[in-house]
């Protein structure tokens, strides 16, 4: 399933797709026998009307006359009675299977490894979650069972005509494979049309999602033009794509009403001959009901080429969305070691790792943190920090090495259970579009707004969040966009501190914030490590100074650990780190 098979239909995935109407049994066989009477009813129509006129009017009995009425009556409220059902359920069908696929893919996707997002378009990924789900949906309500309706339909229409009239059936099968031909080439035609379709909707996606998510950027560099130019022929080929499935529809159902328009002709033709000469067809009735049938015959084929489209462009959608499915990107937790509480104690043990198998970042990582205490981790951009915040937490699988919590290799915890006990307040502070107090608790029930205003005093915060309008229930709107990057800083504060983590994780940033707002964050910081095991990617002087233990990093490496002293007295790498950043900062 990684590429196209180049198929028209590709039964495999069709199987696969319906697997997710098993729940759904009782619903999908009662839209298969709406489908059955619809079809039937539609029939009856043709056959009513025929012996209407060679029966009841030719005839001059109003008696049948009103008889056949009546049962057309009945015939026609049959019909709008399975079409509402089956147009209700194959709907509620479709929505039923939709949603079921989206909670199995969203739960894919949350277990996915940090890798896979690296490597991820995050348009590309909504795209698959929301367009193509909703494409796979109509496969129900808009393709299969409609296909299937007009299919029984066809089959039973031939039936009845050549009970009726085998010579006229067969002037109108003799058209029938010119017709079937063409369905069959606009079918492989539109395939390949919908695969471009769908590809360049996800193009365009991912390009609108990141530029409104960057529009920052795009503004402060001026970049309008440029971005409006790329835009532009994004959008080109999107409507491209697009042109391509009008252009075969336009060639497609003309060729079809042609087709449909000379069978018509050929029924009038010869059963109006037959009548002129007196051969064999004296009933006008039937060729009346033999220009309804063939309508009903080609009319479907026509249909069915339409939803055939429906159908396509759901099993491509479903191929790309089921690719995510079949992904194999997810953390190992064969863990069984579950613990509501952990020490402390920290080893990293020769760790190697690199985020390209061929690219090492961290070159044989060893360093010990003892129970409550504080090590600060310094070094140049690039240095390594931050991937052993990644490693901790079990974001990314080491190449070699251990990583110990309380002496046991973090593989052999429950993944959950690891990271319930680290908190984690990164330098690019995520809020949701939602309330402080949600941003706070992420929604857990066992965490009450009692708690939070508790821990927000504790930590100094809760007269800057009263002071916000609606105080604890204030919306962030997406991404914290209402709050300054300080703000958000401490509510990141706030948010791993009501989670009463045993370790705790700091990638400080504090060079974009205000003299207020870093007052409160180094309280704050103050606050939650006191008292237990804490990792401090450092930036500031006074976190520096404070630590209990320095590691000094520098090209994947540590170079040397120790205390501030310590490491002053060795006059080596962090002396001249210390000199060239953190004495410009007491200067200033």
């Amino acid at each position: 399933m990684d590429k196209d098979t180049g198929k028209a239909f590709d039964f495999r995935l069709f199987k696969r797709v319906f697997a997710y109407t098993q729940p759904y049994k009782l619903t999908f066989y009662g839209v298969a026998l709406a489908a059955i009477f619809i079809s039937g009813f539609a029939v009856l129509t043709p056959l009513i009307v025929g012996e209407i006129i060679d029966g009841a009017v030719k005839q001059g009995d109003a008696e049948k006359l009103l008889v056949l009425i009546l049962a057309m009556a009945a015939v026609l409220l049959g019909q709008v009675i399975s079409q509402l059902c089956f147009s209700y359920y194959a709907n509620w069908l479709g929505e039923s299977v939709i949603r079921d696929i989206r909670i199995f893919l969203f739960k894919k996707m949350i277990g996915f490894k940090m890798k896979y997002f690296d490597n991820s378009s995050i348009g590309l990924l909504v795209t698959r979650a929301v367009a193509d789900l909703q494409r796979i949906g109509e496969i129900f309500s808009q393709g299969f069972f409609i296909i299937v309706s007009d299919l029984l339909k066809m089959m039973v229409v031939a039936i009845v005509m050549l009970i009726i009239n085998w010579k006229l059936a067969l002037i109108v099968f003799a058209v029938l494979p010119v017709i079937l031909y063409a369905t069959r080439l606009f079918q492989r035609a539109m395939k390949k049309a919908f695969i471009d379709v769908r590809a360049e909707v996800s193009n365009l996606n991912s390009f609108v999602q990141e530029r409104i998510t960057g529009m920052k950027i795009v503004q402060l560099f001026t970049r309008e033009k440029i971005e409006s130019d790329k835009f532009r022929e994004i959008n080109k080929k999107h409507m491209n794509a697009w042109l391509k499935t009008v252009w075969y529809n336009s060639f497609f159902f003309p060729i079809a009403d042609i087709v449909s328009s000379i069978t018509i002709g050929l029924i009038v033709w010869y059963g109006g001959l037959q009548n002129v000469t007196n051969i064999e067809v004296d009933e006008y009735g039937t060729i009346f009901a033999f220009i309804l049938l063939s309508g009903m015959l080609f009319q479907p084929l026509r249909q069915i080429a339409d939803k055939f489209n429906t159908l396509q462009m759901g099993m491509v959608a479903a191929n790309r969305v089921f690719k995510i499915l079949d992904t194999d990107s997810h953390i190992e937790d064969f863990g069984t070691v579950e613990k509501d509480h952990v020490l402390g104690n920290i080893k990293f043990s020769g760790v190697r790792f690199g985020y390209l198998e061929d690219e090492e970042i961290l070159h044989g990582i060893s360093f010990d943190v003892k129970v409550g205490q504080t090590v600060a981790i310094v070094g140049a951009t690039g240095a390594g920090k931050s991937t052993i915040i990644n490693l901790l937490n079990r974001f990314y699988e080491i190449n070699s090495g251990e990583i110990l919590v309380d002496g046991t290799n973090i593989t052999n915890y429950k993944l959950a259970s690891l990271r319930r006990n680290i908190a984690v307040v990164l330098q690019d502070v995520f809020l949701f579009a939602d309330t402080i107090a949600n941003n706070i608790s992420l929604r857990d029930k066992s965490i009450s707004l009692e708690n939070i205003e508790e821990a927000a005093k504790q930590i100094g915060v809760h007269e800057f969040i009263n002071s916000l309008p609606g105080g604890y229930q204030y919306n962030v709107k997406e991404r914290g966009a209402m709050l300054s990057s300080g703000q958000r800083q401490l509510i990141a504060f706030l948010r791993a501190y009501v989670s009463n983590p045993s370790i705790l994780v700091l990638d400080e940033a504090t060079s974009s914030v205000d003299t207020y707002s870093e007052q409160l964050i180094q309280k704050a910081t103050e606050k939650i490590t006191s008292g237990r095991t804490s990792i401090i990617i450092a930036h500031r002087l006074a976190t520096v100074k404070k630590a209990d233990k320095i590691l000094v990093m520098d090209a994947g490496k540590i170079l040397e650990s120790g205390t501030h002293k310590e490491l002053l007295k060795k006059g080596g790498y962090y002396n001249k780190l210390y000199k060239a950043q953190f004495m410009a900062e007491e200067v200033a």
